[in-house]
């Protein structure tokens, strides 16, 4: 038997993958059930319910049996047909990854970038309504998790439909982080997953998809069928006496009924609370101890992921390595044109906990004295203590 030389992590605070709530761990401890039995194909049709539920949609939610990258590949195929101009917003990795999928299926795709450390103005987006009547789709992340940014999807979204066309929105690192929500962000097609925020496994996608999504999908004649691409298979899976495209992923679904239930017993609102407590007080510690934040501004600063510009002549692989061999506590680097300019600090699922800012600030600080950086711990851990104190006056 072959032994693992790596030890196991403590403290994962990393923008996800995340760790499952206990709950969760326990529901996917469930028996795994052949998939049409009539057991399974109601504990689907409930999980599937809840989904909607959560999301505050109309419309039944999909079930991808994949993690939401594939899930956002087979959105683009599905939504975006040869005769359509897309308009993507690419505030960073994801939003400009975005385009490049679009780019394969869409007659053209315009584009507006901005700096990685800013976000998507909803003016820019009606200036180019104005120059482009012809665009019929925007596709826009809601977080960018590689810069810990947000967009004001719900302002872009108001303008997409005055314009009569379509919005597609990942919100894979945000939902239930905060209060987004397809039908209210005025989203046509909205990806998520359980396993950020919701704290459940990683390997699904969830998909909202309005009734005008599904009438621009029926129309686009290269919308895949019989592939892993394709939402029109899985429309209506979601019903029990419904036959699934291939067999879904049983313990996942599990995961994923445990996951709901942690949501919706314990309060949306409450989980949001939880989720920006945790991120305003470790915001504070990074900030005290002399540090700066990633976003150009506070107030596009994500509740669900701090990022952190790292100090001159610090290298994110040393940090990442010191905080994890010193206190066992893992953060994430940037990713793409973020990748070495800052770390990330997770704050979703259950350790969207204002205690864990506490820990981030005394890891995060540790770890750069461990390397030579001049810093103050103290004032990092003292400035998070005072924000959760605040909060409970």
């Amino acid at each position: 038997m072959t032994s693992i030389a790596v030890k196991e992590p403590v403290i994962t605070l990393s923008a996800g993958p995340v760790a499952c709530y206990p709950r969760v761990l326990r529901a996917m401890a469930r028996p795994v059930h052949y998939d049409f039995d009539p057991y399974f194909q109601h504990v689907y049709e409930a999980t599937a319910r809840k989904v909607t539920r959560s999301l505050r949609a109309k419309d039944p939610a999909l079930i991808l049996h994949c993690e939401p990258a594939p899930g956002l590949e087979a959105s683009a195929a599905s939504l975006i047909g040869p005769d359509d101009v897309v308009l993507n917003l690419a505030s960073g990795v994801y939003g400009k990854g975005f385009g490049y999928w679009a780019a394969r299926y869409a007659k053209e795709v315009v584009e507006i970038e901005v700096p990685y450390d800013r976000a998507i103005d909803p003016a820019d987006v009606a200036k180019a309504f104005r120059k482009r009547k012809d665009i019929k789709i925007v596709s826009v992340v809601h977080h960018d998790t590689p810069s810990g940014t947000i967009n004001p999807v719900a302002e872009i979204g108001r303008i997409v439909r005055d314009h009569d066309a379509l919005m597609l929105v990942d919100a894979v690192s945000s939902f239930a982080g905060m209060d987004i929500h397809p039908d209210a962000a005025n989203a046509d097609l909205f990806v998520t997953g359980p396993g950020k925020c919701l704290g459940g496994p990683p390997g699904l996608t969830i998909v909202g998809v309005n009734k005008r999504a599904w009438r621009h999908i029926a129309c686009n004649p290269k919308a895949p069928r019989a592939s892993i691409l394709s939402l029109l298979d899985w429309k209506d899976a979601w019903r029990y006496d419904r036959p699934f495209p291939f067999t879904p992923s049983v313990s996942d679904i599990n995961g994923l009924d445990g996951a709901m239930d942690q949501y919706l017993e314990e309060g949306p609102e409450v989980v949001w609370r939880r989720h920006a407590l945790t991120a305003k007080a470790c915001r504070a510690a990074v900030q005290a101890m002399g540090l700066k934040l990633w976003p150009a501004s506070e107030a596009i600063a994500a509740p669900t992921c701090t990022a952190v510009r790292l100090p001159e002549g610090v290298s994110d692989e040393a940090l990442l390595a010191a905080s994890r061999a010193e206190f066992s506590v893992v953060f994430s680097s940037g990713r793409g044109e973020t990748k070495g300019k800052l770390i990330r600090i997770g704050h979703m699922g259950p350790v969207a906990e204002p205690v864990y800012a506490t820990i981030a600030a005394t890891a995060l600080g540790g770890a750069l004295r461990r390397i030579g950086h001049r810093i103050d711990v103290a004032k990092g851990v003292e400035a998070a203590l005072a924000v959760i104190a605040k909060s409970r006056a």
